[in-house]
């Protein structure tokens, strides 16, 4: 017997690897706007990097690469580098101003420990 439409279960949508707080995805518009290349998004990446072990990147992003996880929120376009993704799943991106600097911070629920300089973190694989 073949399942018709009304009997099939709902398609649930799919959790976002990250997402923006409302000022994340303000700056992020912003800096796309001033731009001197066209851009479709912003790129979100790791690197081995500082005495914790990794660190975030973030691009323009000038073109999607066939593998790049994308997330839409809040009208801005993130493009997370596939080797990333794992480490990212359940990320919030905020932007925070205080008196002496701006800047993006990720609240990772897969981090482990930081560096005392707040240069490097250590994650862990997300799990179910």
């Amino acid at each position: 017997m073949s399942e018709t439409r009304e009997t099939r279960p709902a398609r649930r949508e799919r959790p976002k690897a990250l997402r923006l707080t409302t000022a994340a995805a303000e700056q992020i518009r912003s800096a796309m706007e001033k731009s001197e290349k066209p851009v479709v998004g912003i790129r979100i990446g790791l690197k081995n990097a500082g005495c914790a072990g990794m660190s975030y990147t973030m691009d323009y992003a000038e073109q999607q690469n066939p593998l790049d996880e994308v997330v839409e929120d809040q009208g801005v376009r993130i493009l997370i580098d596939p080797k990333a993704i794992l480490f990212l799943i359940g990320t919030e991106m905020d932007f925070v101003r205080d008196r002496m600097q701006a800047r993006f911070v990720f609240n990772n629920p897969n981090q482990t420990s930081a560096c005392g300089c707040g240069e490097s973190v250590a994650l862990k694989k997300a799990v179910e």
